[in-house]
């Protein structure tokens, strides 16, 4: 990607361009951290940039934006650029090309606003970015307030950044983020989505959870996770605090950080407050918190706009996430229904970061991976094996079909699952003497 990125500038300057590394990229390099991408900021108009490159193509033309790609790497080439207004809080009303000054002064953070040769490693910082860099600073360019009117996006871009890159929000540019923290309304459910899903993917997702909720911003775009916040819990189980703080450090601890297994994470206690309950002794108890819980988080993602079968996902997870306290007590057909779920992988994640966030009690997490690991050893995939008898065996034994066709169904599947019949002649048998002695 670096060998591309460098031609693409070298191809640009040697037209007459000037061009430079710009944004992320370049905080990211002056912190030692990996590259995922790079921009590429230039004064090459979009079809200059086409003329060059007739692979490019235009994504936003009119705003100075061309994709290029170059062996298997694409570049996001902008024109330098001033902007307008912003009148749907998303996209600027015109733009005007112009120079790096220009350019510099109307991007969102000094931080993101840093401009990089890869042949002189040379800086050019128009806005105190590296300073702020330097004292680990998170500050708006210009005037925080207009960067958060005309894009309100950039609320919780602000956040992302500070929480995954241990800034601190300057003073006036925090003030100034709590103050148009209703703007959040603004924002489609998608891009809010897809931002929160940085978030909690991040190595930072606590953080993250603790400034929005500081800035006001999660009781709006999450009010079900807000409402955690001050929710007792037994201290027989939950230690740590309250609900909002075991599922901060339970978000923290989650593994494989996949966005199932976080969004599963945040969402697997989110029945807790609408089910607390308290005795005259003083016990707390949630009942059917797991119940409840995982519609929330249907509705949830729904409203966020994820893909249905990603949401059923999530719901499950959540509805499931309490099945482990009874590991011990289940039969082989109960774990092996268990296991045979598609999320069983999000199912351990998410009751290891809960356990990790609470009592730290892992038996039941090892019994549950023990025998999902011994059905792998047997097969590709734990799934439940073929049914060893159907309806049209039973109407062989001259039963009447009906209702009660689906118990001795159930029944024998249940005898297959704990192995007390392994072949389909066994299964008929058993059947057999079972509805003889039944009469």
């Amino acid at each position: 990607m670096v060998q591309q990125a460098q031609h693409l500038l070298t191809k640009l300057r040697q037209a007459g361009h000037e061009a430079w590394w710009v944004g992320g990229c370049v905080r990211d390099l002056l912190l030692g951290r990996p590259l995922k991408d790079i921009d590429i900021a230039t004064s090459a108009r979009p079809d200059e940039v086409a003329n060059l490159f007739p692979a490019a193509r235009y994504v936003g033309a009119s705003f100075g934006v061309t994709l290029v790609r170059l062996e298997g790497h694409t570049f996001e080439v902008t024109t330098f650029r001033s902007e307008g207004t912003y009148s749907d809080r998303r996209r600027p009303d015109s733009v005007a090309y112009g120079d790096i000054t220009q350019d510099a002064h109307r991007r969102d953070f000094t931080v993101n606003a840093l401009y990089y040769d890869p042949f002189s490693h040379h800086v050019v910082d128009l806005v105190g970015g590296r300073q702020d860099l330097d004292a680990r600073l998170l500050r708006a360019v210009g005037d925080p307030h207009r960067r958060f009117e005309e894009d309100a996006l950039r609320l919780l871009r602000a956040i992302r950044f500070a929480a995954a890159y241990g800034l601190h929000i300057e003073e006036n540019t925090w003030a100034a983020l709590c103050q148009h923290a209703p703007s959040v309304k603004a924002i489609s459910a998608e891009r809010i989505r897809d931002e929160l899903t940085r978030m909690l993917t991040g190595d930072s997702a606590g953080r993250a959870l603790r400034l929005l909720e500081e800035a006001g911003i999660l009781p709006i775009v999450l009010p079900e996770v807000s409402a955690m916040r001050g929710v007792r819990q037994g201290r027989q189980y939950h230690p740590e605090g309250d609900v909002f703080i075991h599922t901060l450090l339970a978000v923290e601890k989650v593994e494989p950080r996949t966005p199932l297994n976080v969004w599963a994470t945040l969402l697997h206690d989110v029945g807790k407050p609408v089910t607390f309950s308290e005795d005259e002794a003083g016990c707390i108890s949630f009942y059917q918190h797991d119940k409840v819980g995982a519609q929330m988080a249907l509705e949830i993602c729904r409203r966020l706009r994820f893909p249905q079968v990603f949401a059923g996902q999530v719901a499950s997870v959540v509805e499931r996430h309490m099945r482990f306290l009874t590991a011990r007590q289940w039969n082989k057909s109960t774990m092996a229904r268990f296991i045979a779920a598609e999320t069983i992988e999000s199912d351990l994640a998410v009751h290891r970061a809960d356990s990790l966030a609470s009592h730290g009690d892992l038996s039941a997490l090892e019994l549950v991976r023990s025998a999902l690991g011994r059905a792998r050893s047997k097969a590709e995939e734990p799934g439940l094996p073929p049914v060893l008898v159907t309806g049209r065996d039973l109407i062989d034994l001259g039963l009447t079909p009906g209702p009660q066709f689906g118990g001795i169904l159930e029944q024998v599947r249940e005898w297959q699952l704990n192995e007390e019949v392994s072949t389909r002649e066994e299964a008929i048998e058993r059947v057999r003497r079972e509805r003889l002695k039944g009469g």
